[in-house]
């Protein structure tokens, strides 16, 4: 039997808003893919993302527009030469690894490892909001080892004070989602140095990463918005310490493994980032996130809701995915 491919649009409430230096958002908005065989059925989770172009009716449009292909029998391998980076690709991608662990009973993660998975530490989001919102925000969270905390505007450095000094035993990452600019980067890495950060996400917007070849890295930095696969990688090598992998952006887990061993090779420090969805987008970030540096998998934390069976948290500890879940 032909395999058959299904779109369907799914729309998760956030717990309050969630908000950085682009905007706010209520509700998180999903596509899941899903590809049966008749016998075994495998799905894959991706979240549309503005800031790169993509809307749901696009993505949606993308994906029903391999399932021919798909139906035909293409492979991961040849998805990538058929189809862009992004989170078309990426639902695609996630649904043919859960559908190939379905028919096998082999689970994905033997395919990426000679060891068991394990559960990971991830990063707490805190939104964007004023210094004391904020300082309120992390008081309520001061018991997680690793808090990431959404910047990129005027006053950061009150931010990161007032943050620091409410939650004193976690370790900080800032994201500033390109909101710095050539004039205030300086001192804003000087504050972030002297109250410990641990790690800058992004600090300035796309295209004007040479000004950090000559900025002193008081704070390792970690592109984001600036990588997407591994092409980009080269041109980021000395002004960068560290990327974040998202499974959204590299379009799949597939092609994330070849930018994560590829950066390692290069030199840089690894986090596996997300954008705000379910568990089932998170499950197989959750086996590319194995010894990575930095983890950042706490979308479902964010949620009013979750889809259910989903990943279970215990905390700040998030755990390897079920075969129900996902792979």
């Amino acid at each position: 039997m032909a395999r058959v491919l299904s779109v369907n649009a799914e729309r998760f409430p956030i717990a309050g808003t969630f908000t950085i230096s682009r905007g706010s958002k209520t509700e998180a908005e999903v596509i899941v893919c899903t590809i049966s065989d008749g016998n075994f059925l495998g799905r894959g989770e991706c979240v549309p993302y503005k800031r790169y172009g993509e809307t749901m009716e696009g993505v949606r449009d993308a994906i029903e527009a391999i399932a021919p292909a798909i139906a035909a029998g293409m492979d991961r391998k040849a998805l990538i030469g058929a189809m862009p980076a992004g989170a078309a690709r990426n639902a695609v991608d996630c649904a043919l690894w859960d559908l190939e662990a379905k028919k096998s009973g082999n689970p994905v993660w033997r395919d990426l490892s000679q060891t068991p998975p394990t559960s990971l530490e991830t990063a707490y989001t805190l939104s964007l909001g004023t210094p004391e919102a904020m300082a309120a925000q992390a008081r309520e969270n001061a018991d997680r080892p690793l808090l990431k905390v959404k910047i990129g505007g005027n006053n950061d450095i009150a931010r990161i004070r007032a943050v620091t000094e409410a939650a004193p035993n976690s370790r900080i990452i800032l994201d500033a989602n390109e909101g710095w600019t050539d004039e205030n980067i300086r001192e804003n890495l000087a504050a972030a140095a002297e109250l410990g950060i641990a790690l800058i996400e992004q600090p300035l917007p796309v295209g004007k990463d040479a000004i950090l070849r000559h900025v002193p890295h008081l704070v390792p930095l970690c592109a984001d918005e600036s990588v997407h696969g591994a092409d980009d990688l080269e041109k980021l090598a000395g002004l960068y310490d560290a990327i974040n992998i998202k499974l959204d952006k590299a379009g799949g887990l597939t092609a994330a493994l070849t930018l994560r061993d590829r950066a390692k090779d290069l030199g840089f420090s690894i986090m596996v980032g997300c954008m705000v969805g379910t568990s089932l987008a998170m499950a197989p970030a959750v086996l590319l996130a194995q010894g990575a540096d930095f983890v950042d998998l706490d979308g479902p934390l964010l949620l009013a809701r979750d889809r259910a069976p989903g990943l279970i948290y215990r905390g700040s500890e998030v755990s390897p995915p079920d075969a129900a879940l996902w792979g």
